[in-house]
């Protein structure tokens, strides 16, 4: 699944303003108010990397009140001075909507700005929005495009979504081998997306040697994430003793995890387990 990255609080550049540091400080300390003040200040003086900051404390609703259109307005201030972080964000708020008309054609103009920048988040954005043909002709061979750039940046989603994109052969040529490179890539910065591919890869043999026990190794972790492939996988695997000892009640307690979150494939398999194996689900 290709999914939009949102917003966590991103700084760039080197924090020449000591008050906005300090600011910094206080809000690791989780001391808001602090760091308001110092924000406020620096930001009515036009410091765009302030500014960004400030707006964020409306937006995420740390330190105040959340308000996205007040966020908008002084993110609109930082972009104005070219600060990246803050057209990026504009570009995220004009994509999903918050304190603005949701505006897809306006969400891509930021977001080719900043990755223009070289800003690996957006050109993960500006992947997505290709890939989904959002407020731009749909078109696979422009989203590896941009995929590949944030890749080459270690940015992680960037890697797991290009990884997909030689698996499936969309926008480049099938390769399993190089889907394996940069899900490994993935995985290993923790992406729970790319940990299920590449335990898919190994289950089924595909770019490398089939292993059942790696492939159950990476379902473990991606499942810890709450992630529901990884979670029907491992109930599947436990049934028939792939990888692991054979253990119906386990596959019961995966496929149960997978069923909660509206897995309708877990939902089936559990119904003909209980069915046919009562004491597993008579606890």
């Amino acid at each position: 699944m290709k999914k939009l990255l949102l917003i966590t609080l991103l700084i760039t550049g080197l924090f020449a303003n000591k008050n906005v540091d300090k600011a910094l400080e206080y809000i690791k300390k989780k001391e808001f108010k602090q760091a308001r003040i110092l924000l406020e200040k620096e930001s009515k003086k036009g410091d765009a990397q302030a500014q960004y900051i400030f707006g964020f404390m409306f937006y995420n609703g740390k330190g105040a009140k959340q308000d996205y259109k007040k966020a908008l307005t002084i993110f609109q201030k930082s972009a104005e001075q070219e600060y990246t972080p803050a057209i990026f964000i504009l570009g995220v708020m004009y994509d999903v909507g918050q304190g603005v008309q949701q505006n897809f054609k306006k969400a891509i103009e930021f977001y080719k700005k900043s990755a223009d920048q070289g800003y690996a988040q957006a050109q993960y954005n500006l992947g997505v929005m290709y890939d989904k043909g959002h407020g731009v002709k749909q078109n696979y061979k422009k989203a590896v495009k941009f995929w590949q750039k944030s890749a080459d940046q270690g940015f992680a989603l960037a890697q797991s979504n290009l990884g997909n994109m030689y698996e499936v052969g969309q926008g480049v040529k099938q390769d399993y081998k190089k889907a394996l490179e940069l899900y490994k890539k993935s995985a290993n910065q923790g992406v729970a997306q790319a940990q299920y591919n590449l335990g898919f890869l190994y289950f089924h043999g595909k770019g490398v040697k089939q292993d059942y026990k790696k492939a159950l190794e990476l379902f473990q972790k991606s499942a810890n994430q709450g992630f529901v492939e990884a979670q029907y996988y491992l109930g599947f695997m436990y049934i028939k003793g792939q990888g692991v000892k054979q253990d119906y009640k386990k596959a019961r307690e995966y496929w149960q995890k997978s069923a909660d979150q509206g897995d309708t494939k877990s939902q089936h398999n559990l119904n003909i387990l209980c069915k046919k194996f009562s004491w597993v689900c008579n606890q």
